[in-house]
């Protein structure tokens, strides 16, 4: 098979890793009290805190003080994706990047639980926030019996373990994929590429772990939404209890339980009751260690086969995001 010519993302393995991971998310929801009990009841997270129209849950084994921010709007769709910097050092030099790509908002030392924040957009709008200082999780009447973890396993639903990675919508993928890689120093682990030659998908990483920020050509033409966040299993059995306590509960199972060829990521996605879309992933061992890593590329064809074990991907994978276009 002829190999298609594209861009070439090398990431330069002199450049220091200046973010540590992603840190709490701001979701927003229509329906806040049904999507507090959706994370709640059926994911395992706990509410810590509550803001006039925001609810703070927190994942039982993230360190910082709570995972994700719901907020109460008209239009489901992601807020604020705040990045932990490596260092103080680091977020000093990640803000003059950012400063110097344009896309910089300025500083802000009134986010809750996290010390002065840096706020910019990504180039499709897309709003994030870098820290340094943040404040830890203190359990209360979670507090666990191992003390090397955050708090006590919660034993119910899907007990979903971390905020894995957030999956979005963009109208140009080439842009975005520049400024991660330029701007932020992330590397590209795996794409996919059109038979054009063109990106129509990226998975980056700020770490070790295979993927923690996810673009997807958005094909409406729209901008700033949000195709879904994923939250991490232990095993890929929690995965198969949730499926039936999201089937009990009502809960619009999408697609899976299934394997993904791209990252190997066991999976399966729910859409909550505000209509964001929802995954729960299990990525078992896998991490990118290699220093030099090269990019994988899928192309069109290998991506109509379907997924790892032959699944295909269904209609609405391509065509739902939030905030929801109508005609869509």
């Amino acid at each position: 098979m002829t190999e298609i010519p594209h861009r070439q993302l090398t990431h330069d393995p002199n450049r220091l890793r200046d973010i540590a991971h992603v840190g709490p998310i701001e979701l927003f929801t229509p329906v806040l009290e049904e999507t507090r009990d959706f994370f709640v009841d059926l994911m395992a997270l706990t509410e810590v805190d509550r803001d006039g129209d925001s609810v703070y849950l927190h994942a039982w084994d993230d360190y910082q003080g709570y995972t994700i921010r719901l907020v109460q709007r008209e239009q489901a769709g992601i807020g604020c994706t705040f990045l932990r910097a490596a260092s103080p050092a680091a977020l000093e030099r990640e803000v003059a990047d950012i400063e110097a790509s344009g896309f910089g908002r300025g500083w802000v030392d009134d986010v809750r639980g996290l010390g002065r924040t840096y706020l910019f957009d990504d180039p499709d709008g897309h709003p994030m926030g870098i820290y340094w200082d943040v404040e830890k999780y203190v359990p209360m009447d979670d507090a666990p019996s191992l003390k090397n973890q955050a708090a006590k396993f919660p034993g119910r639903g899907a007990n979903v373990r971390r905020l894995d990675h957030v999956n979005y919508l963009t109208r140009e993928v080439p842009a975005v994929s520049d400024f991660l890689r330029d701007t932020l120093g992330a590397r590209c682990t795996e794409r996919i590429v059109t038979d054009e030659g063109a990106d129509a998908a990226i998975w980056f990483s700020v770490g070790q772990k295979s993927y923690d920020l996810v673009y997807t050509k958005d094909w409406t033409g729209a901008n700033g939404r949000l195709h879904h966040i994923a939250f991490a299993t232990d095993t890929r059995e929690d995965i198969l209890r949730a499926c039936d306590v999201f089937l009990d509960a009502g809960v619009h199972i999408e697609t899976g339980p299934h394997k993904h060829a791209i990252q190997q990521t066991f999976f399966l996605y729910v859409w909550e009751p505000g209509g964001n879309r929802i995954e729960l992933c299990n990525a078992g061992a896998r991490l990118i260690l290699d220093p030099d890593w090269q990019t994988v590329n899928w192309t069109s064809a290998e991506r109509a086969k379907g997924q790892a074990w032959g699944l295909k991907t269904i209609e609405s994978f391509h065509t739902h995001g939030t905030p929801v276009i109508e005609g869509v």
